[in-house]
C-alpha cells in the first residue's frame, strides 16, 4: 500500500506505463518529517504557492509572500504567518473546512523545488503576536514531502523583494487598492485614515495611470 497514491493514480501510471518507477520514486525521495536541506531550502524561500480545498471540493491556489525565514521549520511542523491581504480569507476559510493542504516552494535561480502535503491548523493563540504582521498563524504537519525534478522551470533572476512585506515592527505600506474610493467605505476604521492620509484614488485614475506607463 502507497502512502502517496491513490486508485486514481495507480491507473494512470498503468495506463503510461509509470507504475514501477512511481513506486521507485516513492521509496527515493518521498519523506514525512523534514531533514536539514528541506529546512535550509524552505527557510530561504521568499514566497511559495498553498493549495486548499473549501467545503465543496473546490481548490484554490495562492501565493505567501514575506522576507527570507517568513516559514519557519519547527520540529516537524511549518509555521506560516497569515499577513494582511484582500480580506477574502480563502486559504483560511478552506483550511477550517477540510485541513488538506498542499505547499510548492520554488527556487527559480537554481532553479529547484519541493512539495509538502499535509494537514493545517489556524492558530489564533499568543504566538501570534511573537511574528510581526501577523494576523494569524498557519500550523502545517506534513504527510509528504518530496523535491520534483526542476527541467522544466525557468530560470529567472530576482531584481528585489516586496517593499510591502512587514518591517520588525509589522508595518508595511498601503497598498494602492485600499485606497480606491470604491472600496473605502468597507476597509476596516485603520486602513480608511491610513487612506485618506495618503489621499483616495479611482479605478479610472489608475487606469489612465497604467495607460500612459504603457505608451
Amino acid at each position: 500500500m502507497s502512502d502517496l497514491y491513490s486508485e486514481d493514480h495507480r491507473r494512470a501510471q498503468d495506463r503510461y506505463g509509470t507504475r514501477l518507477l512511481a513506486d521507485r520514486l516513492e521509496t527515493m525521495i518521498v519523506h514525512a518529517a523534514f531533514d536539514d536541506a528541506d529546512t535550509k531550502f524552505i527557510e530561504a524561500r521568499e514566497f511559495f504557492f498553498l493549495s486548499t480545498v473549501d467545503s465543496s471540493g473546490h481548490p484554490t491556489v495562492s501565493f505567501k509572500g514575506g522576507d527570507p525565514g517568513f516559514v519557519k521549520v519547527r520540529g516537524n511542523e511549518l509555521v506560516i504567518p497569515c499577513y494582511d491581504g484582500n480580506g477574502m480569507f480563502l486559504s483560511v476559510g478552506n483550511i477550517t473546512a477540510n485541513p488538506k493542504v498542499g505547499l510548492l516552494f520554488i527556487d527559480f535561480e537554481k532553479p529547484w523545488r519541493i512539495r509538502v502535503q499535509g494537514s493545517a491548523r489556524l492558530d489564533e493563540g499568543p504566538d501570534v503576536r511573537e511574528v510581526p504582521g501577523a494576523v494569524l498563524l498557519i500550523r502545517i504537519t506534513p504527510e509528504q514531502i518530496f523535491p520534483n525534478c526542476p527541467r522544466y522551470i525557468p530560470r529567472l533572476a530576482k531584481i528585489e523583494s516586496s517593499k510591502f512585506n512587514p518591517d520588525a515592527e509589522g508595518k508595511a505600506p498601503l497598498p494602492d487598492w485600499k485606497r480606491l474610493k470604491e472600496v473605502h467605505d468597507v476597509l476596516r476604521p485603520e486602513d480608511q485614515q491610513a487612506a485618506e492620509a495618503e489621499g483616495l484614488i479611482s479605478i479610472k485614475d489608475t487606469v489612465d495611470q497604467a495607460t500612459k506607463k504603457a505608451e
